[in-house]
Formats: C-alpha cells, sequence, structure tokens
C-alpha cells in the first residue's frame, strides 16, 4: 500500500448502492486520493463481501479491490432519522454515487432535487440498467443483460455456435468507468459555476458506447456484425496462432508498416507485394488464406521464440496469460499494477490491481484495504464528522438507523 498524493485530495464521495456498477465507481474516485464513504444498510452488508471464486478461512476477495479506499458505514435510509443524517453527510460531501433502481431515492425524498438543496454542488452519480429516462427506465438490470441488450454479447463467440458470456461482468465495470469519467467532469464544471449535477450512467449505454462502428456499418451498409471467434472479420492478420508446445500466441500485424514488418521476420518479404495481401482491405478480403500462412509459420516455434522474434521486428505479439502468469509478469510489477492489500480476516496481504490510469504528479495508490465489517467506521464519519455523541451513536445503533 501507498501514502501517494492523489488528484481528488480532499474530495468526499458518500456511496448508497450494492453490487459491481456503483462500487466500482467509488473505487476508482477513491484510488486517485477522494474519500469514499461507503454506506451500507444494518443488517443487510454489501454482497460482494461475500463473491469471488477463492475461499480461505471463510473468507471472499471481490470485496478486497472494490472496497479499498473506502471507509465503511452502516445507515438506514428508510428510517427519518437515517435519511437527515444522509443529508447532513450530503451537505459535507461532494459525490454520491447510487446504483438503484431510479425512482429509488425519489421514494425516499432524497431525490436530487432534495440533495442540492442541501448542497447546490453536489453531483448525484446514478448508475442503473437502462438510464433515468425512456420506457425501459424503471426496469432492473444486470450486466448480463445489458451486454445482451446492446448488441455487444451478440459480437461474441464463434459463428453458428449460441453467444456465451463473458468470464467478467463487463457491463458493470464499464458502466463504473463511465460513471467515474462523469463525475470528474461535473467536478471540472462546478469549478466554473458552482453547480452540481445529475450524471446518469446507463449499463445497457455503456455497452453500446464500446461497440465501434456497429452501428454506422449497419445504418449506412446493413451489415450486422457477428461474432468472429478469435478473430475480427475484416482485419488481419490479428487472430490466435498455436505454436509448437501446443499453446497459442496473439499476433496483431492489420497496420500496413507492421504487417510488412511480419512479412520480414517470417522471411517472407515478397508477401507484402502479394496483391492478396498488399493492402488492409485485401488482407481482409483473404484472411483465411493469410492466417493459413501465418499459422504454418508459428506451429513450428516455440511461443516465445515467436513473440521474442516479432517483438524485435517491431510486430505486435504476445502471450494469453493466465492469472497465474500475470502475478508474475515482470511489466506488470515493474508498473506498479500489482498491490498488496492487507486482508484483515486472514491476516496477511493478498494481491490485487494497480491503480490505472499512472499519472506523474498525483498517482494516487492503495491507501488501505476493504473494511472488515460494515460499521467500521461508524464512529469516526457520525462522530468525527457529524458531531454525534457517543450516547447518541448507541441509541441510534439499538434503533437500528445505524
Amino acid at each position: 500500500m501507498t501514502d501517494a498524493p492523489g488528484s481528488l485530495d480532499g474530495i468526499r464521495v458518500i456511496e448508497v448502492g450494492t453490487l459491481i456498477s456503483g462500487p466500482f465507481a467509488g473505487r476508482l474516485l477513491g484510488d486517485m486520493g477522494a474519500e469514499v464513504v461507503k454506506i451500507e444498510p444494518p443488517g443487510s452488508p454489501d454482497p460482494l463481501r461475500n463473491w469471488g471464486q477463492a475461499e480461505v478461512g471463510g473468507h471472499h476477495f471481490f470485496w478486497t479491490v472494490h472496497a479499498r479506499n473506502k471507509k465503511s458505514v452502516t445507515l438506514n435510509l428508510r428510517e427519518q432519522r437515517g435519511r437527515e443524517l444522509f443529508l447532513d453527510l450530503v451537505e459535507r460531501s461532494d459525490i454520491i454515487v447510487e446504483n438503484f433502481r431510479p425512482g429509488t431515492l425519489e421514494n425516499w425524498n432524497l431525490g436530487y432535487d432534495v440533495l442540492r438543496q442541501r448542497n447546490p454542488g453536489i453531483i448525484l452519480v446514478r448508475v442503473s440498467g437502462y438510464g433515468q429516462t425512456g420506457p425501459d427506465a424503471g426496469k432492473a438490470g444486470y450486466a448480463s443483460v445489458a451486454e445482451a441488450v446492446s448488441g455487444l454479447r451478440h459480437m461474441n463467440g464463434f459463428p453458428g455456435g449460441p453467444p456465451p458470456r463473458l468470464a467478467l461482468s463487463l457491463g458493470d465495470t464499464l458502466a463504473g468507468m463511465f460513471a467515474a469519467q462523469g463525475a470528474l467532469a461535473a467536478l471540472y464544471r462546478r469549478t466554473v459555476t458552482g453547480q452540481g449535477q445529475v450524471v446518469d450512467v446507463a449499463l445497457t449505454e455503456a455497452c453500446l458506447a464500446v461497440q465501434e462502428s456497429t452501428i454506422p456499418d449497419y445504418d449506412a451498409g446493413g451489415v450486422v456484425r457477428g461474432p468472429s471467434g478469435t478473430r475480427l472479420e475484416g482485419i488481419a492478420p490479428s487472430n490466435i496462432y498455436r505454436t509448437a508446445d501446443d499453446s497459442w500466441v496473439v499476433i496483431a500485424a492489420n497496420q500496413d508498416t507492421v504487417f510488412r514488418r511480419l512479412c520480414a521476420a517470417m522471411d517472407s518479404p515478397e508477401l507484402a507485394a502479394d496483391e492478396r495481401f498488399v493492402d488492409h482491405i485485401a488482407r481482409g478480403r483473404n484472411q483465411d488464406e493469410l492466417d493459413a500462412i501465418i499459422g504454418g509459420w508459428a506451429a513450428s516455434r516455440q511461443p516465445q521464440d515467436v513473440i521474442d522474434i516479432l517483438s524485435a521486428a517491431g510486430v505486435i505479439a504476445g502471450p494469453i496469460n493466465t492469472v497465474a502468469e500475470v502475478v508474475r509478469d515482470p511489466q506488470f510489477r515493474a508498473r506498479g499494477m500489482l498491490v498488496e492489500h492487507f486482508h484483515e480476516g486472514i491476516g496477511r496481504p493478498v494481491l490485487g490491481p494497480g491503480v490505472v490510469p499512472v499519472l506523474s504528479e498525483s498517482p494516487g495508490g492503495v491507501r488501505s484495504s476493504g473494511s472488515a465489517r460494515p460499521a467500521q467506521h461508524n464512529d469516526e464519519i457520525y462522530r468525527g464528522l457529524l458531531g454525534l455523541s457517543a450516547e447518541e451513536l448507541a441509541e441510534l445503533t439499538d434503533r437500528g438507523v445505524l
């Protein structure tokens, strides 16, 4: 862990909501130095505390990554006194991040109109399945459905097969990234106007936003992009190729200049002038033939030899690493992209991802690991920040407000 300064030092974020998209946005802001206060309902902790495929001593590790740099408090927003305390926090904060179904805050009388009365500069980041408006706004949404509805899942997999699920909740992650981006844009505007605003992020739209030219391709040319397996149709060469030990490497040389380097590295410079492969369009039309040629060359070599030869020639190539290989990767290590988080439950550090992007003057970092219990920072926030007495804190806890 590190004490490196962050760009968002002095910014306070209140995170209310569960699971992935909202907490990921909060994590990104916390990584950059913001003080993030995570709210969980008393007696109903965030399910992320029990997520993750590994289990050691009854502990899981999804929470360790997404709760880092956060202070955990409990608060019941269904209770009037809980709502009053929430508004006291709003008055002392800069950003609220929530990922409830649209209308939830309004049902608690905590909509943006109420929040900005207490703090005109408050920025409300709202992440939901379909956005705050439109005919589907009231629907609940998960990443798996958002990836499907947006068309993203249709392009995944192999031609003729069912569209498989991505191994990660990509829709949640994308939405969290756009939510953090929107929060930063709103913060910048606030420096000019002094006013906050609502940042409205939909899981479906986050998935739609990363789909390159699929929409204009369809609108202008009637092309419905489908799954293409291990390659992109019409982008060649950019594929995986089996090597001598039956492992795979990625080779990407679809740019004309890089393709010429690939041909030279394979001792086949004449391929660059072959009319089948002479430019981007020709290579896309003759993709199968080109993949067969490159595949034959790679199949007789060890994977590291393929990578070394091509890298020396300025051709983009790399292994397909498992996470076991990722944690040993010297480049990730050198860049600080594998960071220890001390896990109180198992009493030792565990690795997690580093902070992206790397900033030269205010890089941020992992200052603390996720809290071991939901109410761990109740005393610091409610007594230290809001000024409640020890007696008030105990009484509110007994009443189920905290």
